[in-house]
């Protein structure tokens, strides 16, 4: 089961990075983390930029509302979701459901 939990500032989940792949995706599970494939390189911060624009995408929230609070410099991180009280389509809910899907519909790896 992907760990969440619910903070004062958000939503925090586990994310497990496997860079230098031959293209974003989300791979499924890595325990209790989301596996996610991205091309970028572990190099100068690439791959946590990418990181983020991509969550940012498939999430459909802005990049801003997305931070690595955890793990900046190894393959496990943790990712704030920042609350955003206009955004009613991105509550924590919402998220979680969104990830459900999004795990529903990816191959495992």
């Amino acid at each position: 089961m992907l760990y969440f939990r619910k903070s004062s500032e958000g939503i925090i989940f586990k994310v497990y990075i496997l860079p230098r792949s031959s293209k974003n995706m989300i791979a499924g599970l890595f325990g209790d983390a989301l596996k996610i494939k991205l091309t970028a390189a572990p190099v100068d911060g690439s791959a946590n930029s990418m990181c983020i624009k991509y969550l940012a995408k498939i999430l459909s929230v802005s990049p801003s509302r997305l931070e690595i609070v955890s793990g900046h410099t190894g393959k496990t991180k943790y990712i704030l979701i920042k609350n955003d009280k206009t955004v009613l389509s991105s509550s924590p809910e919402a998220i979680m459901s969104k990830m459900d899907g999004l795990l529903k519909s990816s191959s495992t790896v």
